[in-house]
């Protein structure tokens, strides 16, 4: 019997939704005032960042099998801004405080400021809904 490999890895997730981040950000930071689509932004940041959050968990169970615990740990500090700011954003985004959303949108930004988005990519609009989806 043959091993199964599963493609959809907790590290692709992650860089999959980092990268949508990015894109989300891009686009808001364009936004001058609040509408209907500044809310499904901001909704998919914080649902993006606590997905993110979720990530980092299975990530490590492989180093700590093999007793890795300086790198596990190492890469849970390096995320653990995720969930925090992911509240944070979600707070803000049903409160609609703006200016929080901003500051918030701010300090993701600055830690997923590596990332790097190509103008002509083929994500989408991944956003669209995702005001719905943070209410209910």
């Amino acid at each position: 019997m043959s091993r199964v490999i599963n493609p959809e890895s907790a590290g692709k997730d992650r860089t999959r939704l980092a990268k949508s981040t990015v894109l989300a950000l891009r686009t808001l930071a364009r936004k001058q005032e609040a509408d209907t689509e500044t809310r499904d932004l901001a909704a998919f940041i914080a649902l993006a960042l606590e997905e993110i959050a979720i990530t980092i968990d299975p990530s490590v169970q492989a180093w700590e099998k093999r007793g890795y615990w300086v790198k596990a740990d190492r890469f849970r500090m390096e995320w653990m801004w995720a969930e925090k700011l992911g509240s944070n954003m979600r707070n803000a985004v049903l409160e609609e405080d703006w200016g929080n959303v901003a500051q918030t949108a701010a300090h993701v930004a600055q830690k997923l400021g590596s990332i790097k988005v190509p103008d002509r990519h083929r994500m989408g609009t991944p956003w669209v809904g995702a005001w719905k989806r943070l209410r209910g």
